[in-house]
Parts: structure tokens; C-alpha cells; sequence
């Protein structure tokens, strides 16, 4: 079912819509929250979660990529459940990791609410990402993105681990100067 048609169930109030979701993006949600939260039954709350607000969502919304749309709903309330359950346990896993390797190319959340840099640092490092080769910017999605481990990134390219750790090293090294060229403080 395409996503148009799916959107279209959603619209209609359709309880097909959740279903036909379920089989086209079920196994990449779900990957998407357990790579943030490494457990399988808290992925598969965060995935439900996501359908229920994407069914709260539209409409009004009408997406133009359903893929991005679900994926990234799921990721944002999967980072919060993370969040929340680093604050009880303080616990250092795979997302605190990945997440502190950005540190020092990407503002901080405060810094982006005070001012109206978010569309300028969006839009940065979408230019930048678009303009490096296939594979960086996959293993670079990979890693920020989806919170994949750099033994799985080497493993699905048939890298080494250390080359995926070299091209990340580098890449956030060009976006941190990418971003200092536009005049976006970090």
C-alpha cells in the first residue's frame, strides 16, 4: 500500500490506517526504538505510542514521506523515554554515547531555542550531509540518526569498526567547521 493511501485511511479514520502502517514501517520502527532503548518490549511501546500519535496527528497533518513521519515521531519518543530513564538510573548505554559524540559539533538545545537558528542549523547540516559520498553519509545517518552501534554500521557496510569510527571522527569534524563557516554558535 503506498503512502498516499495509507494517509488516506488515516484521513477516512480508518482503523485499516494503523494496520497498513504496521505492515509497511513495523520492523523499521521498531528497530529505530530498540537501538535508542536496547529493550524489545520498551521498542514496542514507543512503536504503539507512535501510532497512536500519528492517528492523533492526522490529519490535520498530511505528511509527505510516511516513512519519515512515523520514523521520526517514533525517535522522539523514544529519546524521551530514554531521557527519562537515564534521570531515574543514570545508567551509560549505546544513545548516551552517540549522543555525547555530538556534543561538540551541534548546538545545544538551549542555544537553539533562544534564538531562530533551528531552521539555519537544519538546513546546514541537511547541505552538508547531501554533500558527502553514498556511504559517509549513511554511516553517518546510521549513527546519529538510528543510534546504531559502530560494531553494526561496520558489520552492515562490511567495514571495519575502525574505519566507522575514522569516517564519524572526520564528519563531525567538516560539520562542526560547516556550521562555524555559517555563523552558527556552538
Amino acid at each position: 500500500m503506498s503512502d498516499e493511501e495509507i494517509i488516506n485511511l488515516f484521513w477516512q479514520r480508518s482503523e485499516d490506517a494503523i494496520a497498513a502502517a504496521t505492515e509497511r514501517f513495523g520492523s523499521t520502527l521498531q528497530a529505530i526504538a530498540r537501538n535508542i532503548l536496547g529493550d524489545d518490549c520498551d521498542a514496542g511501546e514507543c512503536v504503539n505510542d507512535a501510532y497512536y500519535k500519528a492517528w492523533e496527528s492526522i490529519p490535520p497533518n498530511r505528511p509527505q514521506s510516511l516513512s519519515a513521519y512515523f520514523s521520526r515521531i517514533t525517535r522522539n519518543l523514544a529519546l524521551n523515554r530514554y531521557r527519562r530513564s537515564i534521570a531515574q538510573k543514570r545508567g551509560g548505554g549505546q544513545t548516551e554515547l552517540a549522543l555525547s559524540e555530538l556534543e561538540d559539533c551541534i548546538p545545544t538545545i538551549v542555544s537553539l531555542e533562544q534564538g531562530t537558528e533551528e531552521g539555519t542549523v537544519t538546513a546546514c547540516i541537511e547541505a552538508f550531509l547531501r554533500a558527502q559520498p553514498k556511504e559517509k553519509r549513511q554511516v553517518f545517518v546510521r549513527r546519529y540518526w538510528y543510534l546504531s552501534s559502530i560494531r553494526e554500521i561496520a558489520q552492515d557496510y562490511r567495514i571495519s569498526e575502525s574505519k566507522v569510527k575514522s569516517i564519524l571522527f572526520r564528519m563531525r569534524k567538516e560539520l562542526k567547521i560547516c556550521l562555524d563557516k555559517e555563523g552558527i554558535e556552538l
